[in-house]
Formats: structure tokens, sequence, C-alpha cells
């Protein structure tokens, strides 16, 4: 049996420190494959962390861990794994996933509707780069006007909703009777999400204030969601999603900086997946995303930074720490590697989450316990894998490396409320491949939405000076509410939306196409 004795958290450098190198090797397709080599492994554990705090604004350094920011004590524990000629126990209900885009066995009695599978191919368009360069670097990329050269034809409110691609897995923990089990298969879902980012990287489209998403799949996946951008400055979608025993919700906001060889993504809101049938509550941040190689070699992208999963309400106490490593030419790790414990209320480790971001993840449970308290040593069971990523089709790098859920994700809809992003005009005519027409729509409503604001700005001005009152901005769907156990205001779904639809009123719709 081989154990992987290196201490990662000290070994591996961060993308930040590795700036000055070009990989380009790093966006090979499948990953490894395999784990057995690696299924033994020591992870340092922050003692203490607590996550009612948020990120500010100035926190773009790269990592994500929550116990970073307030405690830098750790508790280092050593993961070995038995029966390694048994280790890939395939959970069948969990990654019978080839199907999970065509209509269920209890649904085939509905009548389902045939999606498109493809979009347009993106055409060839000469951008001269360095025009457009020499203007970013230090700022802000939310501020910047940029060309849809380097977009792909979605929204930002429909890249969020690409998170639920994999909601078999939510599917699978509402199932579970365990909490510590349930919070293994919230770990593999929390890691599903960044399957599409290591050959995705096309620059959504921002929302504008007011737009809004929606995505009905009750009839084959078993889940609908609404999104709606609620702040302009800062960038700010609130998202709600039920499924099958689960509802999951989001208040997404980050801050993204360019650096001149590479971009960086630092999330800043909370996602929280519930239980209703339980209570149990899981709440976690997303860590950072960094596309490398901007001027020059292959685009490739990497997520690093640690990610803590908190229970709360009946799930109170138990939590899982899970640590995304960066890429590194020194190591002898597997890259794209994502690693961490799910531990119960009394901090001892009850389930163990290995594998890469890019291909799959494997759960297994802890069978026995040594060594010290400070020190300890956890022996689990078989592995099974919770997640295994669709590859997208053979030729989608000819439009955008789309999945085949992405590709019907802008797909036309009827009756959907008129702020919907699939009735933007220039993210249409970007997807028709009419890029010219799409570059001078965009500049349109984008002076649309500075007219608007500045119209706002005019009249809460003009209150003030007449000692009245001026309310602010007010999303539809979406209100402010206290964070239950902290001072937080976060947006909190009203649950109207598919009410409205259904009366097909959409009176209170701005109007911003």
């Amino acid at each position: 049996m081989k154990k992987n004795k290196q201490v990662y958290d000290n070994a591996t450098t961060s993308a930040s420190d590795d700036e000055d190198n070009e990989f380009y090797d790093a966006q090979e397709e499948g990953g490894t494959g395999t784990l057995q080599e690696d299924s033994s492994f020591i992870l340092n554990i922050p003692v203490t962390t607590h996550h009612n705090h948020r990120r500010n604004s100035n926190d773009a350094t790269g990592s994500s861990s929550e116990g970073e920011e307030g405690n830098s004590e750790t508790q280092q524990v050593l993961v070995v794994a038995e029966n390694l000629d048994n280790m890939d126990v395939t959970d069948r209900i969990s990654v019978h996933s080839s199907q999970a885009l065509t209509p269920t066995l209890s649904n085939q009695s509905k009548v389902v509707r045939k999606r498109r599978t493809r979009v347009t191919d993106k055409p060839n368009y000469p951008l001269n780069l360095w025009s457009i360069i020499k203007n970013c670097i230090g700022k802000d990329l939310s501020k910047i006007p940029m060309p849809v050269n380097f977009n792909e034809p979605l929204s930002m409110l429909q890249r969020l909703t690409e998170d639920f691609e994999y909601s078999e897995i939510l599917d699978k923990a509402a199932q579970a009777k365990d909490t510590c089990e349930q919070l293994a298969y919230v770990t593999a879902f929390t890691v599903s999400s960044y399957s599409t980012t290591s050959n995705r990287t096309g620059k959504p489209f921002n929302p504008l204030l007011g737009e809004t998403y929606e995505c009905d799949r009750t009839d084959d996946l078993g889940w609908r969601c609404i999104n709606e951008q609620v702040s302009h400055h800062p960038p700010m979608a609130a998202q709600y999603c039920e499924g099958r025993g689960w509802r999951c919700w989001q208040e997404f906001t980050m801050t993204s900086k360019f650096r001149g060889k590479y971009i960086q993504i630092v999330p800043l809101g909370y996602t929280h997946v519930e239980f209703p049938a339980t209570g149990n509550k899981y709440t976690w941040r997303k860590v950072t995303t960094t596309v490398h190689n901007i001027i020059v070699g292959k685009l490739w992208v990497d997520n690093h930074g640690d990610m803590e999963i908190f229970g709360e309400g009946s799930a109170k106490g138990v939590k899982c720490h899970l640590k995304y490593l960066p890429y590194s030419y020194f190591t002898r790790d597997t890259q794209r590697r994502v690693k961490g414990v799910v531990m119960d209320s009394s901090n001892q480790v009850k389930w163990v989450i290995n594998g890469t971001w890019d291909t799959k993840i494997e759960i297994a449970p802890v069978t026995s316990t040594s060594g010290s308290m400070e020190n300890p040593v956890y022996k689990t069971g078989n592995y099974k894998t919770a997640w295994t990523r669709r590859m997208p089709p053979p030729d989608s790098d000819k439009y955008y490396n789309f999945t085949l859920l992405a590709c019907q994700l802008n797909e036309p809809e009827p009756n959907v409320a008129p702020t919907d992003s699939r009735l933007r005009p220039d993210q249409r005519l970007m997807e028709d491949g009419k890029w010219n027409e799409s570059n001078q729509e965009k500049l349109r409503l984008e002076e649309c939405q500075r007219a608007r604001r500045r119209q706002r700005e005019a009249e809460a001005e003009t209150a003030a000076a007449e000692g009245r009152p001026y309310p602010p901005y007010e999303p539809i769907w979406f209100g402010k509410e206290k964070e239950e156990g902290t001072d937080q205001l976060v947006h909190v779904y009203k649950g109207t939306y598919w009410d409205s639809k259904a009366k097909q009123d959409w009176s209170k719709c701005p109007t911003i196409f």
C-alpha cells in the first residue's frame, strides 16, 4: 500500500507564485482517470472556523480558506485507504448520470420537450488584443466595456444555472440517512460545478440590472430555478432553485482583477442547500478561479483554495474541510486535485473526499481511528464514486466547448419574463454568429443602463435637496432580509415568480432590453 506522506499544504505553490511560468500542458482533458495511488494523504484542518463574516472586496489573494481569515491554527490528520484492490465501487444511483439529461422512469408518462443539442459554430473574428489590454491592467473587469469576442453566448445568470448540471447528486443526498454521508454527497456536488471550467475560457455576459433567467427542467431533471441581477455596482445575482427533496439558493458576487498574464476571480457570496424533510442545511463559499496565459500561450483555468462547508439547522456542528490544490509544475501530486474530510460535531472525521474537480469525486467512510489526538490517523473503507463528469460532445470545441446542458440554456422559450436573458438581443446576435451587430447592440444596452442609473442618481439628489426620502432600487423577485444568526442583509426569494408566469403577469418587470 502506497502512502503519500507529503504535506501538500506547504509543498505546493500558489497560482500567484507561478505567475512568471507558462504551462501549456495544463489543459489536457480527462485527468488521470484513477486516484488509487494518491488515496492516502495528509491534510491540515483549521482547528476553529466560523463563516459568519464576509470576504471583503480586497481579498483577491487566491486563498479561499475561511480558517486563514480568522485562525491559522491547524490540526494535521493522516488518511489511509485500505482495500486498494477494490477501491472504485461505483455508486450506481448517483452516477448513472449519462442518462441525466433524458427523462427518468418516473417522468416518462409526462410530455417531455425535445431540446436542441448544439448551438451555431463560433465564427473566427480577428481582434486587436493590445488595444484592450492596455486599458485593463489592475482594474475591475466588471467596470470595463469588453467586446463580445471575449464572451460566450450565455449570461452569468445562465452560467450560474450550470451549477445544477449534476443535480442527481443532491437527489442522492436527500435520500441519505446519515448526516455526515449526506454532507459527503453535498461536497461532491459543490465540486461538480467546476467541471466545465477546465476548457470554458469564454466570459459570460454581465447581466443588466433587473435581468432575470428562469430554467424549468422539472419535466426531465426534476428542478427549476429563477435568477435575478439584484445589483449593478457591485454586480450581484440572486438565485433560488428547488428540486427533488432539496432547495438551493445563493447570493453571488465576486471581485475580478486582470494582472497582465492572468485573470483572478474571487467569489464573495455564500451558497446554501437545505433538505426540508430533515431540516439539514449546508453553507459554503466558492473557491478562487484563475485564468492563465491571457496574452501569450494557450488559455487554461485553475481552481484553488480552501472550502469550508458548514452544517446548520438540524445538521449544526458537522462540517467539511476541502482543499483545491493549485496547479504546480513541481508537485508529484495529481493536478486539479481535491482532498477533504467530513467531520461530525465532535470534530471526528467520518468521511473522506478524494478526486479531481474536472473528472470525478470519490468518497469513503472512516472505519477506524488510531494515532494521537493531535495527529490522528484515519483508515477508510472502500471508496465509491459519488460524481463522474459527463464529457462534452467531441465537436464542442467548435461551439465554445458547451456541454449539452449549456447548449440548451439559451434556447428560445415561450412565456418567459420580458427581462429573461434569452431575450437579450446582443447575446442572441452573438449566438447567431453576428458579432459585429452584437457588439453594437451590447454598447446600446450598456449605455441605456448607464442612463437609467444617472436618472436614479439625479432623482435621489433632488429628493435629498427637498428633504424627502428616495427609495433605493428594489429587485422584483427577491427581497432583502437579515440572514439568520448574523446582521448581514441578503437577498431572499419572495416565492412569486412562478405564479406570475402562470398568470403571465409581468407588470412589475422593467424595460431593460
